[in-house]
């Protein structure tokens, strides 16, 4: 039986700041360690999995439109993706990925849907499993199976599946009828729970698409992908589990003893590192189980404190006993920064400077690195002014459709209103600096957006 996989990017970025943020969450923090070597994101990783699979073509991923450009950059065109407008939570999020597999792709009604975090890491034998998922909802009669994992420890940063264990025959064929779900307990509860045969709820699970259509004509949302998008930011911040699993009557766990984890947070992440500096540092011999995680052009060094982790970046840097780390998400608040780094399609940018001295006078200078071949959109800015001072490399600059070649030294002064792109021969890095009102805003209009149309609309091509 067909299987489609669906993956859910979600989160806010605060556990792993200041690497992470609003826009650059850890799924696209490269680093994992590469068995071809070098390092890898969480998201090129389970593509990888998924490839090896063949599970891949027949994947899609829901994530926030502002992420669109970092997953091309990394994965390419490998993944289907749908762009949420906004943050809805687990529930929302996949009755989008429902609407569009129904609707635009023309789904059957009766393959599975299995939906899963897309920053878990697992090894192979995960992938095996996720295949059965059609078996099980056919063997148990049910619409709803989740995967569970084996606790080894109690743990309130998990939910948990309460399985019945005398089902006999049931077990024998690999899944177990659901009891109870109890969500992230304290520990002595959660000890209880581990003690009565609970398993960690994954946030792994399957249906038949018609399960979750049927749910959306119940609640009176539309089946269509394009009706359901226009309502997306009125539909309420639900999850799954509290809408869908608690209230389904007759649903299975899979249990799964396999390696599972949930990179969630700095103690879990360092665990999966392939050194303990990355990037410019040194640990001292008299300091175990620390780790620094450094993205600035200045070294840190650590002398004698244990059990830390320090990790810089231009958002910020925090140090951390590594028990204690995800206390930085209370921290940060409820209000996003405006991100201070990123990743484009085209490569990768800094800020560098912003500075206010009255209303109508703000200036932002980012460091911007384009890729070789890479090149940014042809647009205009309709409200401020904009120089490119030329660092290094080489490659052409696209004016109001006129075509010059730059390299090192070259300064370039475009007025508000005025037509630009900017393509790279060689690696080319330039200082972009911004002059006018507002400059936090969006303010791009965007008029071609592939090189052919952009060189096309050129009188000197």
């Amino acid at each position: 039986m067909a299987l489609r996989i669906v993956l859910l990017s979600g989160g806010s970025g605060k556990r792993l700041w200041p690497l992470s943020n609003e826009v650059r969450s850890k799924l696209f923090l490269k680093l994992l360690p590469s068995e071809s070597g070098g390092n890898q994101s969480m998201i090129q990783r389970v593509c990888g999995q998924l490839e090896e699979a063949g599970l891949l073509p027949e994947t899609t991923i829901v994530a926030q439109a502002s992420q669109a450009e970092m997953f091309q950059s990394q994965v390419g065109d490998k993944l289907c993706m749908v762009a949420e407008p906004c943050r809805r939570g687990t529930f929302t999020a996949v009755a989008l990925a429902a609407a569009y597999l129904h609707d635009k792709l023309g789904v059957a009604p009766e393959e599975t849907v299995c939906v899963m975090p897309a920053d878990l890491y697992v090894e192979a034998a995960f992938f095996t499993v996720l295949k059965r998922f059609p078996d099980y909802l056919s063997q148990s009669g049910t619409e709803l199976a989740l995967l569970g994992t084996l606790p080894d420890h109690p743990s309130s940063q998990f939910g948990y599946i309460v399985p019945e264990k005398s089902d006999e025959a049931a077990a024998a064929k690999g899944y177990l009828p659901i009891v109870q779900f109890v969500e992230k307990p304290d520990e002595a509860h959660a000890a209880r729970l581990i003690a009565s045969h609970a398993m960690w709820n994954c946030g792994v699970f399957a249906f038949p698409l018609s399960f979750m259509l049927s749910i959306l004509g119940s609640r009176g949302l539309p089946a269509g992908y394009d009706d359901l998008l226009g309502r997306y930011t009125q539909l309420p911040d639900a999850s799954f589990d509290v809408e869908v699993a608690e209230k389904t009557a007759h649903s299975v766990v899979i249990p799964y003893e396999k390696g599972w984890s949930d990179l969630g947070d700095w103690r879990v992440f360092t665990e999966y590192l392939g050194s303990s500096v990355i990037g410019l540092g040194e640990i001292s011999g008299g300091s175990v189980q620390s780790h620094v995680v450094n993205e600035l052009a200045c070294p840190i060094r650590l002398i004698g404190v244990s059990n830390v982790i320090v990790a810089a970046s231009a958002e910020g840097i925090l140090v951390a006993d590594k028990g204690k780390a995800n206390q930085i998400k209370q921290l940060l608040g409820g209000s996003p920064e405006h991100p201070m780094s990123g990743e484009k399609r085209w490569g990768t940018y800094r800020i560098l400077d912003y500075s206010k001295t009255d209303a109508a006078a703000e200036s932002l200078t980012k460091k911007i690195d384009l890729l070789p071949g890479k090149h940014t959109s042809y647009h205009l800015h309709a409200h401020r002014k904009e120089t490119l001072v030329i660092l290094s490399g080489t490659g052409t600059f696209v004016y109001e459709d006129k075509l010059a070649s730059i390299s090192a030294g070259d300064v370039l002064h475009i007025p508000a209103g005025a037509k630009h792109a900017v393509q790279a021969a060689s690696l080319l890095a330039y200082l972009a600096i911004q002059i006018g009102a507002d400059l936090t805003r969006e303010d791009v209009q965007r008029i071609a957006v592939t090189w052919t149309d952009i060189v096309s609309r050129c009188a000197n091509p």
